[in-house]
C-alpha cells in the first residue's frame, strides 16, 4: 500500500487530513450557524414589520370608514377631524410599507393602493359635502357608489400582506435549504473522517502493529514469553538483548582479534629473535671482551676513557634490545632477592650518567629515607627504572628535568608499598595514545621496537605491583612504579 512513501509519511497523511477535514466542517457548522442565525433574524424583522405594517394600514382605513358613518349619524365636526388626522396616518403608513417594498410588485401593489385612495378620498369628501349642503339623497347614492372603491383598496391591501407572507415563507424555505445543505455538509465530514479513520487504523495496523507484533513473537521465541500480549515490551526486551549480545560479540570478537594478532606477532618475534641471538649476540660477546682487554692493556686520556664508557655503554644497549626480544619471546624466570629498591634505582642512574649528561638532562632525587627491602630481581627491576629514563630522555632532545620520588606509603590494595615517580618535563604523551604505549610493538619512536614500556609492565606485575601512568601534552609524563613491601613492615 502506497509504495514510495515513508511509514511516517503514511501515518502522518491520514492523520492530518483527519484534522483538516474535522477543522473544516467545524468551521463550515459554524459559518452556516450564523448564516442561518442572520436569515431567521431578517426573516422575523420582514414579518413583524409586515403585519404590523399591513395591520396598521387596514386598521387606519377601516376607522375612515366609521368616522364617516358617525358625521353621517349626527353630524358633529369632530368626526371629520378625526378623519382628517387617519388620513394622514394612513398616508403615513403607506410610506412606511414603501420602504419594506423590494420588489417592483410591492411597488405597484402600493401604487395602486396610493391611487385607489386619493380616488377614494375624493369622492368620499364629495360625500360629506353633500351631506352638509343638505342633499343626503345624492350623497347616500354616491356613498353607496364608492363602497366598491373601499373594497378594492381592502383588496389591495390583503394583496400587500399575501405578498409579504410569501416573502415570509421564502426565507423559512431559504433557512430550511441552508439547514438541509448544512447537515449534507456536516454527513460528508463525518463521513470523510470516518473512512480516513479506518483508512489510518488499516495502515497503522499493517504497517506498524503487525510488524511489531511478529518482530515481539521472534524475540519472546529467543528471550522467553514474558507479559503476553504486551508486544512493545516484548521487542523493547528483545532489541536490548540483541544489542547486548551483539556488544558482547563484538567485544569477544576484539579480544580474539587481539589474541590471534599477539599470538602472530609472538611468533614472529620467537623466529626474530633466535636469529639475532645467533647472528648477533656472539660477535657483541667478542667485542665487549676485545673492548675491556684494550681498556685494561693500553694507557688512555680521562677523554679517551670517556669514548671508550659510551661506546661500552652503546654497545649494552644493542645488547639490551637483542635481549628484550629474547625476553618477550621466552621470559626469563625471576631471581627475588630482598633489597630496597633505593639501590636499583641509584645502579639505574650510575648506569645512564653518561646518557643524561649527552642529552643535557639535569636529574633530582628525592629521597627522604631510604625505601624498605621487597622480594624483587635487581636485573629486572634495574630494566624497568632504564627504559623509563630513557624514553625521557629521548623525549626532551632539547634537554629537560626528570625528578625521581620515593616513598614507603599505604596504597589501595597492595597496603604497605615502595612508592618510586619518575617525572619528566617533556613534551607529555597524548591522551589518545596513553592506552596503546603498554602494547608490545607500539612506538611513536622511529627506531624504537616497542617493547620497553610492556616488557616493563610484565615485570612490574611479576613482583605483585603497579605500574600507572599520568600525562598531559604539555605537561610532562610522570610514570608511578609501586612495589609491595615484606611481610614484616618493620619500615613503618
Amino acid at each position: 500500500m502506497f509504495p514510495g512513501l515513508s511509514l511516517r509519511t503514511r501515518i502522518l497523511v491520514p492523520l492530518i487530513a483527519i484534522v483538516l477535514i474535522t477543522l473544516a466542517g467545524g468551521a463550515v457548522m459554524i459559518g452556516y450557524t450564523y448564516r442561518m442565525e442572520a436569515i431567521q433574524t431578517r426573516t422575523e424583522e420582514m414579518a413583524l414589520s409586515a403585519s404590523h405594517t399591513v395591520e396598521s394600514l387596514l386598521q387606519v382605513f377601516i376607522r375612515q370608514k366609521g368616522f364617516v358613518s358617525y358625521y353621517f349619524m349626527d353630524g358633529d365636526p369632530s368626526w371629520i377631524e378625526h378623519l382628517d388626522q387617519y388620513r394622514q396616518a394612513f398616508r403615513d403608513r403607506l410610506d412606511q410599507a414603501g420602504e419594506f417594498a423590494q420588489t417592483e410588485a410591492d411597488q405597484k401593489i402600493l401604487g395602486r393602493i396610493r391611487s385607489e385612495y386619493d380616488s377614494y378620498v375624493e369622492s368620499r369628501d364629495r360625500v360629506i359635502e353633500l351631506y352638509r349642503t343638505g342633499e343626503r339623497e345624492k350623497g347616500l347614492a354616491l356613498h353607496k357608489s364608492i363602497r366598491n372603491q373601499f373594497l378594492e383598496i381592502l383588496s389591495l391591501c390583503e394583496t400587500y400582506k399575501q405578498s409579504y407572507d410569501r416573502k415570509v415563507r421564502s426565507e423559512y424555505e431559504k433557512s430550511l435549504r441552508q439547514a438541509r445543505r448544512l447537515r449534507m455538509v456536516s454527513g460528508a465530514a463525518v463521513l470523510g473522517v470516518v473512512i480516513l479513520s479506518g483508512l489510518f487504523a488499516l495502515v497503522l495496523q499493517t504497517q506498524v502493529l503487525d510488524p511489531i507484533r511478529r518482530l515481539a513473537g521472534v524475540a519472546e521465541r529467543f528471550g522467553g514469553a514474558r507479559n503476553p500480549g504486551d508486544e512493545v515490551k516484548a521487542l523493547s526486551r528483545g532489541v536490548r538483548g540483541l544489542i547486548e549480545d551483539a556488544d558482547q560479540t563484538h567485544t569477544e570478537l576484539e579480544r580474539s582479534r587481539a589474541r590471534l594478532f599477539q599470538a602472530e606477532k609472538m611468533a614472529v618475534v620467537g623466529k626474530l629473535a633466535a636469529g639475532v641471538a645467533h647472528s648477533i649476540r656472539n660477535p657483541m660477546t667478542s667485542i665487549k671482551m676485545r673492548l675491556f682487554s684494550l681498556e685494561q692493556s693500553i694507557p688512555m686520556s680521562l677523554a679517551q676513557k670517556e669514548d671508550f664508557e659510551v661506546i661500552s655503554e652503546e654497545i649494552l644497549h644493542i645488547d639490551n634490545i637483542v635481549r628484550n626480544f629474547l625476553e618477550y619471546s621466552r621470559p626469563s624466570k625471576l631471581r627475588f632477592q630482598k633489597m630496597s629498591p633505593s639501590e636499583i634505582v641509584d645502579m639505574s642512574l650510575r648506569l645512564l650518567r653518561h646518557r643524561f649528561k649527552s642529552y643535557g638532562i639535569e636529574v633530582e632525587l628525592k629521597r627522604p629515607l631510604a625505601l624498605p627491602e621487597v622480594r624483587a630481581d635487581p636485573d629486572q627491576l634495574k630494566e624497568v627504572f632504564v627504559n623509563i629514563l630513557v624514553n625521557a630522555c629521548e623525549a626532551m632532545t632539547d634537554g629537560g628535568a626528570i625528578v625521581i620520588e620515593e616513598e614507603g606509603t599505604l596504597v589501595h590494595p597492595l597496603g604497605l608499598a615502595a612508592v618510586i615517580r619518575i617525572r619528566d618535563s617533556g613534551p607529555g604523551i597524548p591522551e589518545n595514545l596513553q592506552e596503546k604505549i603498554f602494547e608490545p610493538f607500539f612506538s611513536t619512536k622511529e627506531e624504537g621496537t616497542g617493547l620497553g614500556l610492556s616488557i616493563a609492565v610484565r615485570i612490574v606485575h611479576q613482583h605483585g605491583g603497579l605500574l600507572r601512568l599520568k600525562s598531559g601534552e604539555g605537561e610532562g609524563t610522570t610514570f608511578t612504579i609501586t612495589l609491595p613491601c615484606r611481610e614484616d613492615k618493620s619500615w613503618a
